[in-house]
């Protein structure tokens, strides 16, 4: 499988920290307020994409700072 290019991390690593995290704590909020229920899927589902939506942009645009603030804290290897 080809891979894509280096240049493409900045959009490929906010999209699949979003879509895990989202899909994480989507499932748990909707565990935690309807329980184990039957319609629980498409329930976590219908959660999980409107989480998604917000997540992924706010991602891209938060990531950039967060890296930034880490390296105010954090040695860079081999100092």
């Amino acid at each position: 499988m080809k891979k894509l290019p280096a240049r493409a991390a900045f959009i490929v690593v906010p999209m699949i920290l979003a879509f895990l995290m989202s899909g994480i704590v989507s499932t748990i909020a909707t565990l935690n307020a309807i329980g184990l229920a039957a319609d629980l899927p498409g329930h976590v589902l219908k959660a999980w994409a409107l989480s998604y939506a917000v997540a992924f942009p706010t991602a891209v645009v938060v990531l950039p700072i967060v890296r930034r603030i880490a390296a105010l804290v954090v040695e860079e290897p081999g100092r």
